[in-house]
C-alpha cells in the first residue's frame, strides 16, 4: 500500500504530496478526525513514501502518464509515492524499520517510558532511511507526564525526523503541543469511498476465513468479491458506517450488533455491570446514541428509509411510540455528555448503573 492506495481523502493526501514536491516537510503533524476513515494508515504510508529506496511518481497533473492508478491527483506534477515492494516499505508494514517508531495506547493511556521511547530513536541518526519517523496512535491518551515530556521533544524536534500526532480527540491535546503541529483534518467518508474500502476490507476478511480454515472460500462474483451471505449486506454496512469504514469490520458487527441489543435489555431489567471492559463500554456508547437518532428520525417522519440500524426496526418504531421526542433527545444529551467524560475513567459498575437509570425512566421497565 501506499498514498495511491487511501480512498476518500484526496484534500489531506493531496496536502502531503505537495509538501514532499516542495520539500517543505514540517517537523510534526496532528492528523485528526473521526476513528475508522484512515487517518493512521495515511501516516503509515506517508513514513514509507519518505523512506522508499525506489520511489515512484504516479501522480501527475491531467492528461499525464497515469498507468495502473485510475485516479488523478490534480494540482501538482511528480510527487513521489512509495513503491511497497523494496526493502524500506517491507520494513515499515511490518513494523521492524530502525528508523520507524509506532507508539499506541497501552491500558488506555500513553505513559511517560513511551516518550522516552520516542525521544530514544530521534536522538540517534538515520540508520537506513532518509527520515526518522515517529507515529503516535490515539495521541489524547497522553497522560499530563507524558504530554509535558513530549512538548520538549517538539519544542525542539531533531533534524530529518517527522513526528506523527493521530487524534479522534484533538481538543483533549493540550493547546501547546496543538499549537505546534501541522494540522491536516480528515473528513467521514462518502457513501462510494466507504463501499471502495469495506470492499477491500471484505475481501482480506475472507483470505483471513481461508488461511484460518485452511479451505478456499468461493464466491459466485468470483474470488475478489465479498459474499453477503457471510456478511451484513454492503449497503447496511456502508450504511452502519457514517463514513467510518474503518469501524464497520465485516463479521465483529454482527456480533457487536447482537451484544447491544442484549445489553440494552439487561439494563432495562436492571441487571449487574454487563460489560465486559472500558473499550466495550465506549462502543456500547457509540451504539446506543445512533440507536437514540433513528428513534428520533422515526419519530419525526416515520419512514423506515431514515434509519441506520434498519434490522433493529421493529424495537425503534415500538419505543418511538411509547417515548415523546423530547424525552428522547433530553437522553441522547445526557449519554452524550456521558460519553465525553470518557477521558476521566469513569468506575465501568456506576456508569452502567447510572446510564440503564436513565433508560429505565425514559422507556419504561414495561418494554421488557
Amino acid at each position: 500500500m501506499a498514498l495511491r492506495d487511501v480512498i476518500g481523502q484526496d484534500r489531506a493526501v493531496t496536502i502531503l504530496l505537495k509538501t514532499i514536491e516542495r520539500e517543505r516537510i514540517p517537523s510534526s503533524y496532528l492528523f485528526t478526525g473521526d476513528s475508522g476513515i484512515g487517518k493512521k494508515f495515511t501516516a503509515l504510508n506517508l513514513a514509507k513514501t519518505l523512506n522508499c529506496l525506489t520511489p515512484s511518481s504516479p501522480h501527475l497533473t491531467k492528461g499525464g502518464n497515469e498507468q495502473g492508478y485510475p485516479k488523478k491527483r490534480e494540482g501538482y506534477t511528480g510527487a513521489l509515492d512509495a513503491c511497497d515492494e523494496c526493502p524500506s516499505c517491507k520494513k515499515i508494514t511490518a513494523g521492524i524499520h530502525p528508523d520507524f517508531l509506532l507508539i499506541s495506547p497501552e491500558g488506555g493511556q500513553i505513559r511517560i517510558e513511551e516518550i522516552r521511547a520516542i525521544d530514544d530513536v530521534l536522538a540517534l541518526k538515520a540508520f537506513e532511511g532518509r527520515k526518522k519517523v515517529v507515529i503516535v496512535d490515539d495521541a489524547e491518551a497522553m497522560n499530563p507526564f507524558a504530554a509535558n515530556a513530549f512538548l520538549k521533544t517538539l519544542e525542539e524536534p531533531p533534524q530529518d525526523s517527522l513526528i506523527i500526532l493521530i487524534s479522534s480527540s484533538p481538543d483533549l491535546l493540550p493547546d501547546t503541543i496543538r499549537s505546534r503541529c501541522s494540522t491536516i483534518r480528515f473528513a467521514p467518508l462518502s457513501d462510494g469511498a466507504c463501499e471502495e474500502v469495506l470492499k477491500k476490507i471484505m475481501v482480506r476478511h475472507l483470505r483471513g476465513k481461508e488461511k484460518k480454515s485452511g479451505k478456499t472460500v468461493t464466491s459466485p462474483h468470483g474470488r475478489e468479491k465479498y459474499l453477503p451471505e457471510d456478511d451484513l449486506q454492503l449497503s447496511d454496512l456502508i450504511r452502519l458506517s457514517m463514513g467510518r469504514p474503518g469501524n464497520a469490520m465485516p463479521g465483529d458487527i454482527i456480533e457487536e450488533r447482537s451484544a447491544f441489543v442484549q445489553l440494552i435489555e439487561e439494563m432495562l431489567r436492571a441487571e449487574k455491570d454487563g460489560w465486559a471492559s472500558k473499550e466495550e463500554m465506549e462502543r456500547w456508547f457509540e451504539f446506543i446514541l445512533i440507536f437514540l437518532r433513528d428513534m428520533a428520525a422515526w419519530h419525526v417522519s416515520g419512514e423506515a428509509a431514515v434509519i441506520i440500524n434498519r434490522d433493529l426496526k421493529t424495537d425503534i418504531e415500538k419505543l418511538s411510540r411509547e417515548t415523546d421526542l423530547q424525552g428522547i433527545i433530553k437522553i441522547h444529551r445526557t449519554l452524550n455528555s456521558i460519553r465525553g467524560h470518557f477521558r476521566f475513567h469513569l468506575n465501568k459498575a456506576l456508569t452502567w448503573n447510572y446510564t440503564g437509570s436513565l433508560l429505565r425512566k425514559t422507556f419504561g421497565v414495561h418494554y421488557v
